[in-house]
């Protein structure tokens, strides 16, 4: 008798990293649940790539986690949510200097604290998140550092790491850079223009223009570029 296939919830946005690790999950024979939060980000409209992307890829079930009242409470620190004061920063360099505005207090603790509850559920094994240390905007909570603790915290906080089951953290884009994870989903067939990477699109009816000019958005184009695929994105400019 063949072994159960290890189940696996994938913290999935419906952009382009997050979609490429559910291909991921997917192609290593995982049963994947894929987690997404509203927690009032700009681009929201993320939410309707990460339903279908979802359902493309087979996963057993897709939760949609309202955080709204997130929002409002990390406004003032984060341009990230509407009703900021804050801008997102446009024709930045990624990565250099300061963490950008565009940081969101707290979000991938709170995310992965969902999904270790979840995981822990459904007795599935493994938590996947496309965080990305290389080719990204330095937030903390995207380093391997911070990986690294909180599977520590997922060992001891739950039942099943203290029984010696330990729910593994896995993050298989960490050390790719931005053409190395484009390359994978193209050749894992995920269709790349049903993501949405930037931080402040433009939603015209059905069709979605990305601004072009915020990080995501140079990061995803680049990333396109050194890859030699073709970007189907639709930009503003």
């Amino acid at each position: 008798m063949s072994a159960r296939p290890t189940g696996a919830v994938v913290l999935l946005s419906g952009g382009l990293d997050s979609t490429t690790v559910l291909a991921l999950a997917a192609a290593a024979g995982r049963d994947t649940y894929a987690l997404s939060f509203r927690y009032g980000q700009r681009h929201e409209v993320e939410l309707t790539c990460a339903t279908r992307q979802a359902r493309r890829f087979g996963a057993r079930a897709h939760e949609i986690v309202d955080l709204g009242h997130i929002g409002p409470l990390v406004a003032t620190a984060t341009s990230l949510v509407r009703g900021s004061p804050l801008a997102v920063p446009r024709d930045a360099v990624p990565g250099a200097g300061e963490i950008p505005s565009t940081y969101v207090p707290a979000r991938n603790t709170l995310f992965l604290a969902y999904a270790l509850a979840w995981a822990e559920a459904l007795s599935a094994g493994e938590i996947w998140l496309g965080v990305n240390a290389l080719d990204y905007s330095g937030y903390p909570d995207c380093r391997p550092e911070f990986i690294h603790a909180f599977q520590h915290l997922a060992d001891l906080a739950t039942r099943a790491g203290v029984e010696g089951r330990s729910i593994v953290v896995k993050t298989p884009l960490m050390q790719w850079t931005k053409s190395q994870i484009v390359v994978a989903g193209h050749d894992l067939d995920v269709d790349y223009a049903d993501t949405v990477s930037c931080y402040d699109p433009t939603v015209q009816g059905e069709r979605v223009l990305a601004c072009g000019h915020c990080d995501s958005c140079q990061l995803r184009r680049q990333g396109f570029v050194q890859a030699g695929v073709a970007d189907p994105t639709c930009y503003v400019a």
